[in-house]
């Protein structure tokens, strides 16, 4: 999706177009046929079948006016959503992109707190968070002070961070069975 344009993939096109052919069928009359009555020969029936072809032109253009400006109406109210849209998502790519500055820097600071404590300090702690962060952290510090953090921590809890620690760094982990 091109970011002058969310209209720009054919789905949202089509939804674009079918919006708009609702629109064209919901107004009354924009699909009624023009049909010219029998004429009689009676003086009262011709006067109005008389009247009703003169204003027959003027009715469909008046119709057609209508529907140009239902459909036009229609475009500014894409427009306006569009532009929220487009504003919202600014909105959130800001958001995200400060989120994960934050994130980034927690993430150094969190490492160098572990990075600066003792081995059997370190491997307590981590034993109390979840395995998972406790793996992350442990990829993050240098491999002499990771495997003294092990080496401290009980066997069970060591081997547990061991295998995600390698299932992490397994190219096949993220890929589909076959």
């Amino acid at each position: 999706m091109s970011a002058s344009n969310p209209f720009a993939t054919p789905r949202n096109r089509r939804l674009l177009l079918t919006l708009a052919a609702a629109a064209l069928l919901s107004i009354p009359g924009a699909y009624a046929e023009d049909v010219a009555a029998p004429v009689t020969g009676e003086g009262d029936g011709s006067e109005v079948q008389q009247f009703c072809t003169n204003i027959a032109d003027a009715a469909r253009d008046q119709r057609y006016l209508l529907q140009k400006k239902q459909l036009e109406d229609l475009q500014a109210s894409v427009d306006q959503r569009i532009a929220l849209l487009e504003k919202r998502r600014d909105e959130y790519q800001d958001w995200l992109k400060r989120r994960d500055d934050f994130l980034k820097q927690a993430e150094l600071n969190l490492v160098g707190i572990y990075k600066t404590m003792k081995p059997d300090a370190a491997a307590e702690k981590l034993t109390l968070v979840r395995p998972e962060i406790a793996a992350a952290i442990i990829m993050k510090l240098p491999p002499r002070q990771s495997s003294l953090i092990l080496s401290e921590m009980p066997g069970e809890k060591a081997a547990v961070l061991t295998n995600i620690i390698s299932s992490a760094t397994d190219p096949n982990t993220s890929k589909e069975p076959t």
